[in-house]
């Protein structure tokens, strides 16, 4: 109920662009370019956590950036995931090239948990990884959305951890839903979230998917990851 009234509302009421609050669109064209007008980068966080797979990031998560991404994330401003679709789909197609593989690109979103969803009243990052999808197929490059992950045990909040209690916090939370490992196979798999931190939760989702992949999914796939955002130092080409 409450993602349907979020909807109506997105729709009837005034809008304030996500990133700087200027009237009457969701995005200005200032933050737009901070969102997504610099091509999409290799980002590492540090110290980089072992396991983690290669990660595109959109922009750096600051400033503009950041408040578009909360304003989506926290405050239901549903009209943001199509231009944050649009940068993830920067950040897809910097992880996986086109000609790297012969299957689709399978986008496999993060999940959230059931009580944060019910909270916000949606899913942001699978609301993302939909509008990149269709951003990818619409430029020609077959890409399906499988939202397979699930989470097995609880964990605590990430807020405030270390890199090192994030690790240990989300060690084994993380499973392929039951059939879903046999979608994987001959496809081109890149994780996808709105935000890379310290890459604690890309590692233990490529975990996940590795796991699964050894329970007797025919042939290699490979496993990147591609985020909206990344903090600023993390990006290969401010450490140059």
């Amino acid at each position: 109920m409450r993602g349907w009234w979020r909807e109506i509302t997105g729709l009837v009421l005034p809008v304030a662009c996500g990133g700087c609050g200027s009237p009457r669109t969701p995005l200005c064209e200032e933050c737009g370019r901070a969102l997504y007008g610099t091509w999409p980068c290799r980002v590492r966080p540090v110290p980089e956590p072992t396991g983690l797979p290669v990660v595109h990031a959109a922009a750096p998560y600051e400033d503009a950036v950041r408040a578009v991404l909360l304003a989506h994330k926290e405050r239901g401003a549903l009209g943001l995931a199509a231009p944050l679709g649009r940068a993830l789909a920067g950040a897809v197609r910097a992880a996986a090239p086109s000609g790297t593989g012969v299957g689709p690109l399978l986008l496999v979103p993060m999940p959230s948990a059931r009580r944060a969803v019910g909270a916000r009243g949606h899913d942001a990052t699978r609301r993302m990884a939909l509008a990149a999808a269709g951003e990818l197929r619409r430029a020609g490059r077959p890409c399906r959305v499988l939202p397979m992950l699930r989470q097995r045990r609880a964990v605590a909040d990430q807020a405030g951890l270390d890199a090192r209690r994030r690790r240990v916090n989300l060690s084994g939370a993380l499973e392929v839903a039951g059939g879903g490992a046999r979608l994987l196979a001959g496809g081109r798999v890149v994780l996808v979230d709105d935000l890379m931190t310290t890459g604690s939760s890309l590692v233990e989702a490529a975990r996940a998917l590795r796991a699964a992949m050894g329970s007797g999914i025919p042939g290699y796939v490979q496993v990147s990851a591609a985020v909206v955002a990344a903090p600023p130092l993390s990006f290969e080409i401010n450490r140059n």
